[in-house]
């Protein structure tokens, strides 16, 4: 028997309900028993009522029809099939009815900021959107590719292993310097840590090694060692301070506003001082009172200070004692797809009519969205909360993910009522 054969077979207008037993396979499709509840929520937030279930019920004719009604309306961007060559834009085949039925009606009433699907939906009648989603619902989703960046990514493992090969041998294997001279890289907010790095890089810090060692590492891999680095236990240097600690600590009264009391800031953007190797601090103070280092505020705040109260204040705060930043361990990205099967179903074969099927789904579009949902183009209450935490390396290592997932059809059969 065909999957056409099996859909028409399945499909009866007459059911009035629908409940979740559980899976079979048959023909390379998912057939899911379905009961949903009397109101629901949508991808985007609105609520959904029973009658948004109406393309799960779709007669053989009514598909033919979507068909025909899709070849005029939709074809051009999503394919005939169902499957486009277009970037940004989703493929269609296979994918859940109600799902698509609930998003054109969101666009038609201009809840999906999108101009160019709010015109292509604009004069389509209720019937007729319930007949084009059900039209691609029954066609054969398409194949998972090899699109998109490595997907099984542990941002720390992956800092790690870029850190232990270009920054211990200066710095340490955890970020504790054991050389003069040299700044420990432990205790440091990532952000600020990301910054300095991006610093040196350009050329606003001045240091031709380690503009040379930062060339070629980009944003992500430095996200990633600044949050080793800000993951390890924090310890101060072992090497010598030569200034006078009581006097660093009176100098040090005006810093702590910045900095933090003994040294441990509570700001992302300003770095943490304590145990911190002291000829470091003292030739950063410097650096920022000849203008190596170009900060106004720093600039000001260092021009009175001579050499001998530099190492002081240096000394003073390489003996106090290092925090460690209010960081938590990120996801990998197998823990955030965990997270995505939840509501998406297994690998993204969702089992819900109303929510969308990720598995084989471009990898552009699907980083496209995750975009549009962390700034809020796209609206949903639990998608955006979702997103908004989520870094480029996590879109893209979720995209990936589900790009590359195969894509199973899902026949919902209608139950009678009791």
């Amino acid at each position: 028997m065909t999957k056409t054969q099996i859909e028409r077979m399945l499909m009866k207008r007459s059911a009035p309900s629908l409940v979740l037993i559980g899976f079979m396979f048959v023909a390379g499709a998912m057939v899911v028993d379905y009961c949903p509840p009397a109101t629901a929520q949508s991808a985007a937030g609105a609520a959904v009522s029973a009658d948004d279930l109406r393309p799960l019920y779709a007669m053989p004719e009514e598909v033919a029809e979507g068909k025909r009604l899709a070849s005029t309306s939709c074809a051009g961007c999503h394919g005939a099939d169902g499957i486009n060559t277009n970037p940004g834009v989703p493929n269609l085949a296979g994918q859940r009815a109600a799902y698509l039925y609930i998003e054109m009606k969101a666009y038609q009433s201009g809840t999906r900021g999108d101009s160019a699907m709010n015109n292509a939906v604009k004069f389509l009648s209720d019937d007729a959107m319930i007949k084009v989603a059900a039209y691609f619902a029954s066609l054969d989703p398409p194949a998972p590719t090899a699109a998109g960046t490595p997907v099984n990514i542990d941002p720390v493992q992956a800092g790690k292993t870029l850190a232990v090969a270009a920054c211990a041998g200066c710095h340490g294997n955890t970020g504790i310097s054991q050389i003069p001279g040299t700044p420990s890289l432990v205790g440091l907010d990532p952000k600020y840590l990301v910054d300095a790095m991006k610093a040196y890089k350009n050329g606003q810090r001045k240091n031709d090694t380690m503009k040379a060692m930062l060339a070629s590492v980009g944003d992500g891999a430095m996200n990633n060692i600044s949050l080793f680095y800000a993951l390890q236990k924090p310890e101060r240097t072992k090497a010598p301070a030569a200034g006078d600690q009581a006097a660093g600590k009176d100098a040090a009264a005006s810093c702590g506003g910045c900095h933090g009391d003994q040294g441990v800031s509570a700001s992302p953007a300003t770095p943490s001082l304590a145990g911190q190797d002291a000829q470091y601090l003292a030739a950063a103070l410097q650096a920022y009172k000849s203008g190596l280092r170009a900060d106004e505020t720093m600039k000001g705040m260092v021009a009175a200070l001579d050499d001998k109260a530099m190492k002081n204040l240096a000394a003073y705060y390489t003996a106090q004692e290092p925090k460690a930043p209010n960081i938590r361990k990120p996801l990998t990205t197998v823990e955030w797809t965990q997270r995505c099967d939840r509501c998406h179903g297994l690998n993204g074969n969702s089992t819900d009519p109303r929510l969308p099927m990720l598995a084989s789904q471009r990898v552009d579009y699907l980083e496209k969205v995750l975009h549009d949902y962390r700034t809020g183009a796209r609206k949903s209450l639990q998608m955006s909360a979702m997103a908004d935490v989520l870094t480029e390396q996590d879109i893209e290592g979720l995209a990936a993910h589900y790009t590359r997932q195969k894509a199973r059809a899902v026949v919902f059969v209608p139950q009678p009522s009791k």
